[in-house]
């Protein structure tokens, strides 16, 4: 399904999934904003490599949990591509791996507030631009750890797991208005994010999953697109996860 006429704001698409979500989006014909923080040159390249290939895209700057800075991005995008119409819900915050017993208030509210917020500004600047056009989507990326943590993810899969009840109380008020709010929920994906993770961790998911191997960022992008134009999905969370495991 081709996506022409679309306009797409990624936040967190300078790399890994963002990115390749917003590769994935101007290859199927829609207008991106690669939002990033502070990596100006990866987003930069991202934005070089959509329009080489003929499509349209630009970069933006912004806090994703700064609200002024959010609702200036997303005026921006506006009036550079058109009325935002998709929004991908992509950028994390960074958090310590450490057991429940040693973690830091500090740092844990520090991801959940993050994370939420960004979230919610993000929705909040973008949403009345949906109105205008009566319809539009919305996907979050969250994580399987929300429904299957592990050890020192405490922080991350509380955070992930408060960002699909959001999603789902979104789906509830903004469906009638014709928006639909949904998540995608990876599993061990091979990104930047998880370079550090020791190769036996990878090894151990990868024996684990019933397609015998890790993701890839390109693997949640297709599911993002696809979950964007279902338009009978609402309200959902789909694991990308290559069946290792199930909800």
């Amino acid at each position: 399904m081709s996506l022409a006429g679309k306009v797409a704001l990624v936040t967190g698409a300078s790399r890994g999934i963002g990115a390749a979500v917003a590769r994935a989006l101007a290859g199927r014909g829609a207008a991106v904003a690669v939002n990033y923080f502070g990596s100006e040159a990866a987003a930069l390249a991202v934005v070089t490599e959509i329009q080489a290939a003929g499509g349209r895209a630009m970069a933006v700057k912004a806090d994703a949990r700064d609200r002024g800075q959010v609702e200036a991005m997303a005026a921006a995008v506006k009036a550079e591509l058109g009325p935002i119409g998709l929004l991908v819900l992509n950028a994390s915050i960074s958090f310590p791996m450490q057991g429940f017993l040693d973690y830091p208030w500090e740092a844990f509210e520090a991801k959940l507030l993050g994370e939420l917020g960004a979230a919610f500004h993000g929705c909040r600047a973008v949403v009345p631009q949906m109105l205008e056009q009566k319809k539009g989507a919305i996907v979050a990326i969250t994580s399987g750890l929300a429904r299957n943590p592990g050890w020192g993810f405490c922080a991350h899969s509380s955070a992930k797991a408060g960002l699909e009840g959001f999603v789902r109380a979104l789906a509830f008020e903004l469906g009638p208005m014709g928006i639909r709010v949904n998540a995608v929920a990876p599993g061990l994906t091979l990104t930047d994010a998880t370079a550090n993770l020791p190769d036996r961790n990878k090894q151990a998911a990868a024996e684990h999953t019933p397609l015998r191997r890790n993701g890839q960022a390109e693997d949640i992008a297709e599911a993002v697109v696809g979950i964007l134009q279902a338009g009978f999905v609402n309200g959902a969370t789909l694991p990308v996860n290559g069946g290792g495991y199930t909800f």
